[in-house]
């Protein structure tokens, strides 16, 4: 687990950019040590601890990339059609047992290895055959066609997957490809969730008229799940000074981070605020972004806290923008920005200059072909409906104070942000 020091975040100065503090929060964290060695068909989502090296080439022998005839490149039709006897047959998963000799075609299927002195392939549907049994190919062809060399994709002993690497199912596929039934993965970082406040109460429970379902747990605790994370659901924690403070101790012992949900404000009401200070150092850290205040990251026995709002909309956005990048440092990524999408603006909107903000979108197909992006009709950080009906979020950055119809704009489509 991460041990840090209490002050090893604090700062001072003026309000951070989203990026200043991101990458501030990495900077300062370590990676897991502890390796896993995991079933292939696990490694999704999960991390490599190691480089991953082909131990043989892709593709392991030169084969066919159609269903045809292999052929000599020297004898291949210049001008005109030439008829060529059948010399054989060869099909996938089948060593080839014939030398294909001068004049001759051997009848081929898709990924069967060549015969030795055969180095292109005509198409099945480019040819005929005539009533003799000989088939007769055109002109035209370039040497070497639908023919796949040994080693085209991978060489034997490339670095294929770097140490740090998140696993994805293509990833995965290579992994097979190249016949690895395992693989080394740095473990799943735990992470203890809570959210905070007597205003809410669990689903399923009773609710006062003056409370709310708890929300945002669980929208974090999927988050988390898709990161590849082991969660432990710490559940609502009441304005309660001692119970906090003694859930947030035993949190620090067994996890990597903890994250809150609500509580950190400066409200008198926000007792989240005085626990950790005397716990040990919770930095309100000074962030310019919309939705997202208050964000808090924090030191707790030498663990990394991070406090979200409490509103919905920008408990997501500051996961996605301070967490996310938090918990691949922890688990070892390498970072992994989420990667705008130019599009087109269908509405009209102004905010101030020097913070970042994030508009709910969603994308809508114009008649050229492209796309533009219809706002949200309401902008309410409590607006769950504005996550679900919308595709993602528009980014504004800090310079920007005006966006009108037509203007380019980034989009960040939600998958792209967990």
């Amino acid at each position: 687990m991460a041990q840090l020091s209490d002050d090893c975040f604090a700062f001072g100065g003026p309000m951070r950019s989203i990026d200043e503090t991101a990458a501030l929060i990495a900077s300062k964290l370590s990676a897991v040590e502890e390796v896993e060695t995991v079933p292939l068909a696990l490694a999704d989502g999960r991390v490599l601890a190691r480089d991953m090296i082909a131990p043989l080439p892709l593709p392991p022998f030169t084969n066919s990339a159609v269903d045809g005839y292999a052929v000599r490149g020297v004898d291949l039709p210049h001008g005109a059609e030439t008829a060529f006897a059948v010399g054989g047959r060869v099909q996938a998963g089948m060593a080839p047992d014939m030398a294909v000799s001068p004049g001759q075609a051997v009848r081929i299927f898709t990924g069967a290895p060549m015969p030795e002195g055969a180095d292109t392939v005509f198409m099945q549907e480019d040819v005929r055959v005539d009533d003799s049994g000989r088939v007769i190919l055109p002109p035209g062809l370039k040497r070497g066609a639908n023919v796949r060399p040994a080693g085209e994709d991978v060489t034997q002993g490339d670095m294929v997957l770097p140490a740090g690497h998140r696993m994805r199912p293509q990833d995965v596929a290579l992994a097979a490809a190249l016949g690895f039934i395992d693989v080394e993965l740095r473990r799943r970082i735990r992470v203890a969730v809570f959210s905070t406040g007597d205003e809410i109460v669990a689903p399923g429970t009773a609710r006062g008229p003056a409370q709310l379902f708890d929300s945002n747990r669980f929208m974090l605790m999927a988050m988390l799940a898709r990161l590849g994370c082991e969660t432990t659901d710490l559940g609502i924690l009441a304005d309660d000074r001692e119970l906090i403070a003694d859930r947030l101790g035993e949190a620090a012992g067994t996890h990597d981070l903890i994250l809150t949900s609500g509580g950190v404000s400066t409200g008198e009401a926000d007792c989240v605020r005085a626990v950790i200070e005397r716990a040990g150092t919770l930095v309100f850290w000074r962030v310019a972004i919309k939705p997202g205040r208050p964000v808090a990251m924090g030191v707790i026995g030498g663990v990394p806290l991070i406090g979200l709002p409490g509103n919905p909309v920008a408990s997501f956005v500051t996961f996605a923008h301070i967490a996310r990048p938090a918990i691949l440092a922890l688990a070892g990524a390498r970072p992994q920005p989420a990667i705008p999408t130019p599009v087109r603006a269908a509405f009209s909107y102004r905010k101030k200059q020097g913070r970042r903000e994030y508009v709910r979108a969603s994308l809508r197909a114009t008649d050229d072909g492209g796309f533009e992006a219809v706002k949200f009709p309401r902008e309410g950080a409590g607006l769950l409906s504005s996550l679900v009906a919308t595709d993602g979020i528009i980014e504004l950055g800090e310079r920007t104070t005006l966006v009108e119809p037509g203007q380019v704009v980034r989009f960040l489509a939600y998958s792209s942000l967990v």
